[in-house]
């Protein structure tokens, strides 16, 4: 049986007014705004007459649960796919059951969000040791040496 991601957490914290995305990020349901609309593709009747196609806005440029840090961070790191205003937008309209697409697209955020948030560490330039120079010629003058062998012997024309 699936879990309602809006009732336990990640951290396995039971909450219906509280998204949780990290330790240090809490967002109120209240943030977040859902919409639902007809689902397109196939589905015959039910397609018709069903809306399970659910959109979730959050706005990160005016959200009160960041700090200055987290939403300089999102802002940098989502730059993409955020609007004029800086609304996040995801759309789930994966299965025929507007329920299940609302945890998809909560659960998407919560990653979306999570990832964001990672302080990628710095990357230290390194150099190649000296085995490793050695290697590289050893196989340079090795190819030379096979490529030396292909040629016709210097003085003899046809």
């Amino acid at each position: 049986m699936r879990r309602n991601v809006m009732e336990k957490s990640v951290t396995g914290e039971i909450s219906d007014t509280v998204l949780v995305i990290g330790p240090d990020l809490r967002v109120p349901l209240s943030e977040l705004q859902y919409r639902t609309s007809r689902s397109g593709g196939p589905g015959g009747q039910h397609v018709n007459t069903s809306s399970t196609r659910v959109e979730i806005t959050w706005n990160v440029a005016n959200s009160p649960s960041l700090s200055p840090e987290q939403r300089t961070r999102l802002l940098q790191q989502l730059a993409t796919r955020l609007d004029t205003e800086g609304q996040l937008r995801l759309v789930s309209s994966g299965t025929r059951s507007q329920l299940r697409n609302k945890e998809d697209v909560t659960d998407r955020l919560r990653s979306t969000v999570a990832a964001a948030l990672v302080v990628r560490k710095k990357r230290k330039p390194t150099k190649p040791s000296r085995a490793a120079k050695a290697a590289r010629l050893a196989a340079k003058r090795k190819r030379a040496a096979t490529k030396r062998q292909r040629q016709a012997p210097a003085g003899e024309d046809d």
